[in-house]
């Protein structure tokens, strides 16, 4: 959570990382926001994304104000980017998620280039790509990463070792351990139909991953544009088929009653002990701890081949850093990024948040829940899931449910392929 493009409900219950009164404290700040872009030029408007962590950058806003004396700094009050940059007027500084909806922005030139900074000379480069894969300008460092979130299957660590059960590091592996929770009474994998960002994120984003290569895949499919087919050098009806024989091969292991169990159903089954798997990120934790906070919880990457060198970790940019071109207080607000970005703040964040830093020296993330997923940050053992690079326009979430119902993957292949088709075209006469 987040993600990604599920709808903004699904996205903060998914990503509620922290408790308090963030709204609250959200409401008081944007009574008090500067109208407009300008200002007195000392008012800086900052934006965030994820309304669930206003409360936590509140306390750095205010630390960075007793620390710049003269400059003020106000929480945009906007829920969404697009209404600022129609209007002409977006913040002076945002934090968003690396996805399709932020490189819109990117690909306009909207943002300002943050080569510059020494903040961004510290990313790590194999991060700072996954930022690009979206889209580019001119060779601008557009956003500079702030926060990585990296998902796998979480899994019941007392369940494990009660039935004997190792972590799988192979598909088959993987499918005895299914088989072997099945038939100790234990339902095999949790899934949430009702909520379809879940499906997108975790079924079919995992069995993907670890066998095409997102990024280039997708890459590909831009250039083929309408010519996407059956006879084309790549598509989804080619490219998919195996993953979606892994996935529907993992839905029968779900819950029975998948079709109508939400999120809040899944982190509450997975919470009580019901529950061998769960296909879900970072998102989740806070959520299960709720339920029981003592509860034995491990996650590692999903294994879809036979090979355990071939096993990766879905992650995307939780949150980047940028700054319009629009801005009328440049120099405050990549004061803002910089201090932001100090080792001391950004790593703070992120081990708070179950998440990993972006830089070159961040720590690893020390949470025992995540430490299965360390290794795979580590050495860039990563893709950002599929879901994420398919527009909104396409109902991915919807066809999952479908093929999960009737078993007929390969339709919803070929559907894919036919959405992609008619939005190429859309654009290419547009």
């Amino acid at each position: 959570m987040a993600a990604a493009h599920p709808a903004a409900g699904a996205a903060l219950s998914r990503r509620s990382f922290l408790t308090g009164s963030a709204g609250a404290l959200a409401l008081a700040l944007a009574g008090c926001a500067a109208p407009g872009a300008g200002g007195d030029g000392s008012t800086l408007r900052f934006y965030l994304q994820k309304q669930e962590v206003i409360g936590y950058f509140g306390d750095l806003l205010r630390r960075f104000e007793s620390e710049h004396p003269g400059t003020r700094v106000v929480h945009d009050s906007t829920t969404a980017i697009a209404p600022q940059f129609v209007r002409g007027a977006p913040s002076d500084v945002g934090c968003f998620n690396g996805n399709l909806e932020l490189a819109r922005y990117i690909g306009r030139g909207q943002f300002r280039d943050l080569s510059e900074l020494p903040s961004a000379g510290r990313v790590r480069p194999d991060i700072g790509r996954l930022a690009d894969q979206y889209a580019t300008y001119e060779g601008r460092t557009s956003v500079i990463p702030y926060s990585l979130a990296a998902a796998g299957v979480i899994y019941n660590k007392q369940i494990f070792a009660r039935l004997e059960l190792p972590v799988p590091e192979t598909w088959t592996q993987f499918v005895d351990v299914c088989t072997a929770l099945q038939s100790a009474g234990v339902t095999p994998v949790y899934a949430t139909d009702r909520d379809t960002w879940t499906l997108w994120q975790g079924l079919f984003d995992y069995s993907v991953g670890s066998l095409v290569d997102t990024a280039a895949f997708f890459a590909r499919m831009k250039e083929v544009g309408a010519d996407v087919g059956p006879d084309a050098p790549v598509s989804f009806e080619q490219d998919f088929a195996v993953p979606m024989e892994r996935a529907k091969t993992i839905s029968g292991f779900f819950n029975p009653d998948h079709a109508v169990r939400s999120y809040a159903d899944g982190n509450l089954a997975f919470g009580r002990g019901e529950v061998g798997m769960y296909l879900q990120g970072p998102w989740a934790l806070g959520q299960i701890a709720l339920v029981d906070e003592t509860l034995d919880i491990g996650t590692f990457a999903l294994p879809v081949s036979e090979d355990p060198d071939d096993r990766q970790a879905r992650v995307n940019v939780d949150l980047a850093l940028y700054v319009p071109e629009r801005t009328r207080h440049v120099a405050e607000a990549e004061e803002l990024v910089e201090f932001l970005m100090q080792p001391e703040i950004v790593d703070a964040y992120n081990r708070d948040n179950l998440a990993y830093s972006t830089t070159t020296d961040a720590p690893a993330q020390d949470d025992q829940r995540l430490a299965g997923l360390q290794v795979y940050v580590d050495d860039a053992a990563f893709y950002q899931g599929a879901g994420t690079f398919i527009p909104t326009s396409i109902p991915l979430g919807n066809y999952l449910q479908a093929a999960i119902r009737t078993g007929d993957f390969d339709g919803m292949l070929r559907q894919l392929d036919a959405d992609w088709r008619r939005l190429a075209t859309r654009d290419a006469t547009a």
